[in-house]
């Protein structure tokens, strides 16, 4: 890791305990200052990483999400979900045809189904069809995370728990004591452990097709039993 990699995210480990604190100690000046920094910290890290291009365009998605999502208006709240589902479909061309295990398919789809009978009487009624296809390709980009192996994987549930938990705070469920921190911890968990498991995954090289056929030195003499 280069000098320029280890300042990027060593600042973003510096703003994420900023941002975290400042949300249990409610000062709300420090989060206003901190989270706009996250996300373009971790894409700048991942850049100069070499990481591929669909996984920078994520994390700069996802810092369009939080920016809107820090507004109060019911348009930023949808914008905001706009670029989240953007980013969510910038991680799965990420993560492109590799295999996921279909048993943790069908976990994930009850987990989806469920989520959103549950919710869906509680949400606000301009509300419930954008929440629900948003939650389909979340699950999605959650499943399909675990092809780039557990670290990824782990990132994709926690990114589905913090906007789980986003859901219910819309749908006025109760609840839990410090919400926002336990919003914030997963989301930045996630997005780290995604970046982290993306840049390990696709700098393992393949390993090559067998050919049906191994080339044998010339002269040489033939295995046993052969």
């Amino acid at each position: 890791m280069n000098r320029l990699s280890r300042a990027l995210l060593g600042a973003f480990l510096l703003a994420t305990a900023v941002d975290l604190v400042s949300l249990l100690a409610g000062a709300d000046t420090g989060h206003l200052i901190a989270k706009p920094l996250l996300m373009p910290l971790l894409a700048g890290y991942a850049a100069t990483q070499g990481a591929p291009r669909a996984l920078v365009a994520a994390l700069v998605l996802g810092w369009g999400g939080d920016v809107f999502l820090m507004l109060d208006p019911d348009w930023a709240f949808l914008v905001g979900m706009a670029c989240f589902a953007a980013g969510h479909v910038s991680y799965l061309t990420l993560f492109g045809r590799r295999r996921t295990s279909l048993p943790l398919g069908g976990l994930y789809a009850v987990a989806l189904a469920g989520t959103v009978v549950a919710l869906w009487p509680d949400l606000p009624a301009d509300l419930r069809i954008p929440v629900a296809g948003y939650s389909l390709l979340l699950t999605a980009m959650a499943y399909r995370a675990s092809s780039l192996g557990v670290m990824a994987g782990i990132g994709g549930a926690l990114f589905l728990l913090s906007d789980t938990l986003i859901a219910t705070g819309v749908a006025d469920w109760p609840r839990l004591p410090g919400h926002d921190f336990w919003v914030m911890a997963t989301y930045l968990a996630a997005q780290y452990l995604l970046t982290t498991g993306a840049l390990r995954a696709t700098r393992t090289p393949r390993a090559p097709r067998a050919t049906g056929t191994a080339p044998r030195a010339t002269g040489a003499a033939p295995a046993p039993g052969a």
